[in-house]
C-alpha cells in the first residue's frame, strides 16, 4: 500500500502541477475566497481520484496476463507520449496561454450564473475542476497506477497530491509558473512513467 501511496503522490503532483486544472483553481483564486475554491477544486479532483482508480480496478479483473502486459503498456506508451509532448513545448514558460485558457472558461462559466453565492461558486469550482479533468493526464495516470496497485494506496496518494497542487495553485501559483515551466515538469511525469514501466516488467520475473 506505501509503494502505491508513493506512487500516486509523486506522479499525480507531477502531473497536476501547471495542468489547466491548476490554473483554473488559481484564477478562481483570484476572484473569490482561496478557501472556497480550494474546497471545491480538491473535491472534484479527489471524486476523478476515486473513479478513475474504479476504472483501473475494473481493468484488473482481467487474465493476470493481459493485466500485466496492459500496465506495461500503459506505462511506457504513456510515459513515452508525455516526453515527446514535452519536447514539442517552447522552452520558454508559456502560462499564459494556459491561463487564458481558464479565464475563458472561468468567465463562460460565471456569464451564466444567477447568483454570486458562496453555493454557486463553490459548484462552478468543482464543476469547472471535475469536467477540464476528465480525459486529462492526470487521469489516465491515476488509471494506469490503479490497474496492478492498491487502489486505498493510489486514491490516497493521488488525492493528496491534487490536494497539494491545489493549495499552491491557490496561494502561490503565479509565483511557481514564472520558475517552473510546464515543459519541465511534463519531462519529469514522462520519466517517472517510463521506470514505473521498466519496474513492471522486472515484477514479473
Amino acid at each position: 500500500m506505501l509503494t502505491a501511496f508513493t506512487a500516486g503522490l509523486t506522479v499525480i503532483t507531477a502531473s497536476e502541477l501547471l495542468d489547466k486544472t491548476f490554473f483554473i483553481a488559481m484564477y478562481l483564486a483570484m476572484k473569490h475566497s482561496r478557501w472556497l475554491i480550494f474546497s471545491a477544486a480538491t473535491s472534484a479532483l479527489a471524486a476523478m481520484t476515486i473513479l478513475s482508480v474504479a476504472l483501473g480496478q475494473f481493468a484488473s479483473f482481467l487474465p493476470k496476463n493481459i493485466v500485466h502486459h496492459l500496465e506495461i503498456a500503459l506505462f511506457l506508451g504513456f510515459g513515452l507520449k508525455l516526453i515527446y509532448d514535452a519536447y514539442k513545448m517552447p522552452v520558454k514558460n508559456n502560462c499564459d496561454r494556459i491561463l487564458e485558457e481558464a479565464e475563458e472558461a472561468v468567465d463562460k462559466a460565471e456569464g451564466k450564473l444567477v447568483t454570486q453565492t458562496n453555493w454557486g461558486i463553490w459548484l462552478e469550482g468543482f464543476l469547472l475542476t471535475f469536467i477540464a479533468e476528465w480525459g486529462d493526464r492526470t487521469q489516465l495516470a491515476t488509471i494506469s497506477l490503479a490497474i496492478n496497485n492498491n487502489p486505498f494506496g493510489v486514491t490516497a496518494g493521488g488525492v493528496l497530491g491534487h490536494a497539494i497542487c491545489t493549495v499552491i495553485a491557490v496561494t502561490c501559483g503565479k509565483m511557481l509558473c514564472g520558475r517552473i515551466t510546464e515543459r519541465q515538469l511534463t519531462f519529469v511525469g514522462g520519466g517517472l512513467f517510463i521506470l514505473f514501466g521498466i519496474l513492471a516488467i522486472f515484477e514479473k520475473n
